[in-house]
Formats: structure tokens, C-alpha cells, sequence
């Protein structure tokens, strides 16, 4: 099954959202594997990642579940956001809100939203349309 990544530009999260990452890292069906790499600095090279911008696509989740078809990389910014050339590089821009959401809640609900695909991909009941 794929291999997907979170790499996420922040300091520590506070307990409550990584105690949720966790969780939902935990939960992910069989064959579904989730790194989540933190990172202080954003990395030089992240060609062909998926990057969260609040300019990004909206997609449903039947459509976000597409994405993890194969090997991913998830890529959130710090407080600022991504640099220009990250998004420029990037294979796609996605938004997970129209709002604006502090860094931990953003990597609670990519998270979330990766095990909601996963499961919808493998059958299991979480996800109801």
C-alpha cells in the first residue's frame, strides 16, 4: 500500500493536538502508513508534494481518497505559511478550509482526513455520505 508523509514546519505541538495525530495514526487501516515528520525549517526539496495553502483545491473526500492511490508527501508551513517556491514546485495545492486554522488544528484534520480516505477506500464504516 502506499506510503504517505506529513511534513509539517512547526515547534512542538501542544499536547491536545498531538495526542489527536497520534491517535488517528494509530487508527489508520492496515497497510496505510502515516510519518509524521516535524520539522523546524521548511526542507529545499519537497518537488512533487502536496501542499496545504488556503488558495489550494477543495476537494471532496471521495476525491482527496483518490490522492492516496500512491506514495505522498503532505507538506504544511510553519505560521507564515509555505515559500513561494514550495507551492510553485509543489504537484498540487490543496485547502483543507477556506478559514484560516492554527498549525496543530491543520495537522489534526489533515490527519483526520487522511484516516476518513483510508477508510473509505478500504470499506470500513467511518465515513457516511
Amino acid at each position: 500500500m502506499p506510503r504517505l508523509r506529513l511534513v509539517a514546519v512547526a515547534a512542538r505541538l501542544p499536547a491536545w493536538a498531538e495526542e489527536a495525530c497520534a491517535q488517528y495514526a494509530k487508527r489508520m487501516p492496515r497497510g496505510y502508513e502515516v510519518e509524521r515528520i516535524l520539522v523546524k525549517k521548511e526542507p529545499a526539496n519537497l518537488a512533487g508534494c502536496i501542499a496545504l495553502d488556503e488558495r489550494g483545491e477543495d476537494m471532496t473526500t471521495r476525491q482527496f481518497a483518490a490522492l492516496l492511490g500512491k506514495e505522498r508527501t503532505f507538506v504544511i508551513g510553519g505560521a507564515d505559511g509555505l515559500s513561494d517556491k514550495v507551492k510553485q514546485e509543489a504537484a498540487q495545492l490543496l485547502r483543507i478550509s477556506s478559514l484560516t486554522l492554527p498549525h496543530a488544528l491543520a495537522q489534526v484534520v489533515l490527519l483526520e482526513q487522511i484516516y476518513r480516505a483510508a477508510t473509505l477506500l478500504t470499506g470500513h464504516p467511518y465515513h457516511r455520505e
